[in-house]
């Protein structure tokens, strides 16, 4: 019996920061063959998908609960720094800060050799099936805790 191959999922390191290799294809450029500034949301994406998915929390299965559940963005901030390019590995790193109420607040950074590139802060609001923001149920709360990075001291 062989084994179904699996996608790239990426993994949390100790640092609390769930990292993701992403490799840059043509379809992602421009025609000057650099990374089209809309396709850094893709993987962006990507990461918060897959650093969810490393915590236990599956979109689809989110969806089919009664009541259903999402993520939606609700603000994103985003800094080019430097041009990806075709042929690029590049790692999206997803690192989660303290929540707030409904809100999922995430920072996020483009590596490429260990060098940023771009890098993006991230609200999520977590909506019930009618589209209304909706605090994360306690299990949710539970499944990303450890991932969490400490409230900064000011």
């Amino acid at each position: 019996m062989s084994k179904l191959l699996q996608p790239a999922s990426g993994q949390f390191g100790s640092d609390k920061a769930h990292r993701l290799p992403v490799r840059v294809y043509y379809e992602d450029t421009d025609f000057s063959g650099v990374v089209y500034h809309a396709r850094y949301l893709h993987f962006f994406e990507r990461g918060r998908t897959e650093s969810l998915r490393a915590c236990g929390i599956h979109h689809s299965e989110l969806a089919a609960m009664e009541p259903s559940l999402a993520f939606a963005v609700r603000r994103m901030g985003i800094e080019f720094i430097r041009a990806a390019r075709v042929d690029d590995v590049l790692i999206v790193e997803t690192r989660f800060k303290p929540q707030m109420g409904a809100r999922l607040m995430m920072e996020q950074a483009l590596t490429r050799e260990g060098e940023v590139i771009a890098t993006a802060s991230v609200q999520a609001v977590c909506i019930d099936g009618a589209g209304r923001a909706k605090r994360p149920p306690e299990w949710m709360q539970k499944q990303w805790r450890d991932f969490v990075l400490p409230i900064a001291s000011e």
